[in-house]
């Protein structure tokens, strides 16, 4: 009840905070809808030329594609500290949750919530998720609701899991802005298709270095139960909620260790 009641005051205040420019902030949550929507535009228009990439008709890479949009709007309204962390630690502001009598992972959420990006992604990720999952006629049974609710949760905590650890790397090396552009957001752009269609190295990057397939090519296929999964362990579709899950515990982990390494930079 604690968490909750500091993490509502916490968003209220951030709420306020932006509608001091009321145009600006109702336009914000418009704005990242309608960049996603141009993504999402561009794919339609393509399959209706191609049909279909590797047997992923167009409906079916909608879906894929919902995941990363809704599992990322989750994402930044629970996590938008960790995605931000590096400027606590360049300007110094991370000194003041050392001096707070609550644990920092818990600070670091609850005094940043992105309501206006996470609004913007989430609605998007939602729409396209009900829609698409309409359109391929997947089966709302109770285990596959079940296995759909941990996958999205799972897939948050993946990506929480990338930003923690880049979190943990700005102790040592105060600016990781490149590397995570890297291994986040240039990867990303890999995750929006199949990833039976790459090369080896990406398969082995989007599987096993930075999970994104867990994140929606593995749940999709639970779901969806396309041919190209033969090319994987069928192990991979059941395990996918717990891979974020167990991400988030070892980033976690790294986190404790790293901090002993942290020095102010001073202001």
């Amino acid at each position: 009840m604690e968490w909750l009641s500091l993490f509502k005051h916490y968003s209220v205040l951030t709420i306020k905070e932006r509608f001091q420019y009321k145009l600006n902030a109702i336009l914000v949550s418009l704005a990242v809808f309608l960049r996603e929507g141009a993504t999402i535009a561009v794919i339609y228009f393509m399959l209706l030329r191609f049909g279909s990439i590797n047997g992923w008709e167009m409906y079916e890479l909608l879906f894929l594609y919902s995941y990363i949009f809704f599992t990322y709007g989750l994402f930044i309204l629970f996590f938008t500290g960790l995605r931000d962390f590096e400027g606590l630690v360049r300007i110094g502001s991370f000194d003041r949750y050392l001096l707070r009598p609550r644990g920092l992972i818990f600070q670091i959420i609850v005094a940043k919530v992105d309501w206006f990006a996470a609004i913007g992604h989430g609605s998007l990720g939602l729409l396209l998720f009900l829609y698409s999952a309409f359109q391929v006629n997947v089966s709302w049974s109770a285990i596959n609701i079940t296995y759909c609710a941990l996958a999205i949760i799972g897939g948050v905590l993946i990506q929480a899991a990338i930003f923690l650890l880049m979190a943990s790397l700005s102790f040592t090396f105060i600016s990781v802005s490149n590397l995570r552009q890297i291994l986040y957001w240039n990867t990303r752009k890999f995750a929006g298709y199949p990833i039976s269609i790459f090369h080896a190295s990406i398969k082995i990057l989007l599987i096993y270095i930075v999970p994104f397939a867990f994140v929606n090519y593995f749940p999709s296929q639970f779901l969806l139960h396309k041919t190209d999964m033969a090319e994987f362990p069928a192990l991979y579709m059941y395990i996918a909620p717990a891979v974020g899950f167990a991400l988030f515990g070892l980033a976690m982990l790294y986190w404790r260790y790293s901090l002993q390494f942290y020095k102010s930079t001073g202001n």
